[in-house]
């Protein structure tokens, strides 16, 4: 896909090469000064590099933005991500960003209030009924506040009161100063007006155009011959998983799963969003079936990744061609759900890696295998570590300054040219035994 910014337009920022040219229409909510002039804004800048601005919706758009007041929920039936593609009559499904506006002061002051409340623990389900929220978003709410800061929680509220994941924060008073980026994993990357509002708009835009430049890999296919449950008994690695989970439990690695219906309550719209979402996977190489036993996906059905069961895992076996999904095998006598959204990630991280062939006596099989054993991706910060032990391969440049989100080919793609570069998985002389990188 060819880059959607002219060359004449200079960011001092690399691009991503993959960026996509994109339709996108404006389907104002509620509106105030601040949001005008903001839509103006990232509209013209759509459209002075080449994109597509459409005066109404229609059949193949690729983006709707919308508005929605601060502090105020949204009715479910006027939200766009539940109810656009039937209002406008649409085959596919555009991503749709919703532009919310509040001042500084009113921000800061909703910050203290959380940082004030994120302090008491348990938590006070009185301090946290706000407009619009389910009786147990409480719980959601000072989970992710604990684990990211004020501003975390005050997003998930923001977005369950816009009815969308992909929010625009703007924050101004008589004009926007600036723009956090809000989104499903809970990422607030900001775009700042700098007294030049074309770079500012350009930046918003770019952002907006990398999120839809990039596809989910979740197109999972299962092939055969299906595994017998005999086989599967006599592996090793289910029986490793379910240590590891347990472990990764006592350190409260994973957060608990995000139900929609914890935060608001709206029907289950299946083609729009999940019900439910979690955080993180992990899996390891089991040599007698050559396969990556893997976490499957929360989305399908509520998993406890801390204590998972034989039924809470998947067997992958490749990488589909482009890339768009697993190659999976079924077990035969359990229950099969579809791996991880970050099974493809997984996969094809091996496929620029050496291999490493186990023998008798040191082993008790004979195969080659991937020289990564097990892989944990996890929503976690690093704080600190020893480089003698430990080696940080990092993404590319880019990925810090335009992110992207996980499930997608662009992850996928930034991990697997990371971890290509890391010295202790290509060099056997190399005592690290764990390599890490660290996602935006």
């Amino acid at each position: 896909m060819a880059n959607a910014l002219p060359l004449a337009l200079n960011l001092d920022k690399p691009l991503h090469p993959w960026l996509k040219r994109i339709a996108i229409a404006f389907v104002p909510g509620p509106m105030d000064p601040v949001l005008e002039e903001t839509a103006h804004g990232i509209l013209h800048s759509f459209k002075l590099v080449g994109h597509e601005v459409l005066e109404q919706p229609r059949d193949g758009v690729d983006v709707l933005l919308t508005t929605a007041t601060y502090g105020e929920p949204l009715n479910w039936r006027k939200s766009l991500v539940l109810t656009g593609r039937k209002r406008f009559g649409l085959s596919n499904k555009p991503t749709v960003f919703t532009m919310v506006h509040v001042t500084p002061e009113r921000l800061q002051k909703d910050l203290d209030y959380f940082e004030d409340i994120l302090k008491k623990e348990p938590p006070d389900p009185a301090d946290y009924n706000f407009p619009g929220m389910a009786t147990e978003a409480y719980r959601v709410l000072f989970e992710q506040g604990r684990r990211g800061g004020p501003i975390l929680a005050l997003q998930r509220v923001v977005q369950s009161q816009a009815m969308g994941l992909k929010v625009l924060l703007v924050v101004g008073d008589d004009r926007p100063e600036y723009v956090y980026h809000f989104d499903l994993v809970g990422a607030y990357p900001k775009s700042v007006n700098r007294d030049d509002p074309t770079l500012f708009y350009h930046d918003i835009a770019l952002r907006m155009t990398t999120t839809v430049s990039t596809r989910e890999v979740t197109d999972h296919e299962v092939v055969s011959p299906p595994i017998p449950y005999e086989e599967w008994q006599s592996w090793d690695a289910p029986k490793a998983m379910r240590a590891a989970a347990i472990e990764l439990g006592k350190r409260h690695f994973f957060t608990e799963m995000v139900r929609i219906n914890d935060l608001v309550n709206v029907p289950a719209v299946q083609d729009s969003v999940a019900s439910q979402y979690s955080e993180g996977c992990f899996g390891t190489w089991e040599p007698k079936g050559n396969a990556l036993v893997a976490t499957i996906t929360g989305s399908a059905r509520p998993v406890d990744k801390d204590n998972i069961t034989e039924d809470d895992l998947a067997v992958l076996v490749g990488v589909r061609p482009r890339g768009i999904g697993a190659f999976i095998k079924h077990v035969e006598g359990k229950r099969n759900d579809p791996p991880s959204s970050e099974a493809v990630e997984m996969m094809d991280m091996d496929r620029p890696l050496p291999r490493v062939h186990l023998a008798p006596p040191q082993w008790n099989v004979e195969a080659d295998v991937p020289v990564v054993r097990s892989k944990l991706h996890g929503h976690r910060g690093v704080k600190a570590f020893d480089p003698s032990l430990v080696e940080y391969a990092p993404l590319d440049p880019v990925y810090f300054d335009y992110i992207v989100s996980c499930a997608t080919d662009a992850q996928a793609q930034g991990v697997r040219d990371a971890f290509a570069r890391a010295q202790c998985l290509l060099n056997p002389d190399d005592p690290r035994q764990i390599a890490f990188t660290i996602l935006p």
